[in-house]
């Protein structure tokens, strides 16, 4: 079974409460088998313009990511995610055989 990840470019534009949503979403996060794998940190955008953070998430099965983001709890932060910063979100679905 594939694993799932969640890919995520932010723009934080409120740095002072971003922390709230943070601190929420990995709640969310680890309790639906999340681990984190990139959670900002220095980077360089080679090719084409993204956003000033990147984010990503690895889960057992493609399906405990898209539950997560459904969950009542990951979107309660979600709404912080979106009071606080600009961010594009995609879930993806890891290649079966590795």
């Amino acid at each position: 079974m594939a694993k799932g990840y969640w890919m995520a470019h932010v723009t934080i534009t409120d740095s002072e409460n971003y922390p709230k949503y943070m601190k929420k979403a990995a709640a969310a996060i680890t309790s639906m088998g999340g681990v984190y794998i990139v959670r900002g940190g220095d980077n360089q955008v080679v090719e084409g313009g993204l956003k000033d953070r990147h984010v990503l998430i690895e889960f057992p099965t493609y399906q405990q990511a898209v539950d997560c983001y459904h969950s009542a709890d990951y979107q309660e932060a979600a709404k912080l995610r979106q009071a606080y910063g600009e961010s594009d979100l995609v879930i993806v679905e890891g290649i079966k055989d590795l």
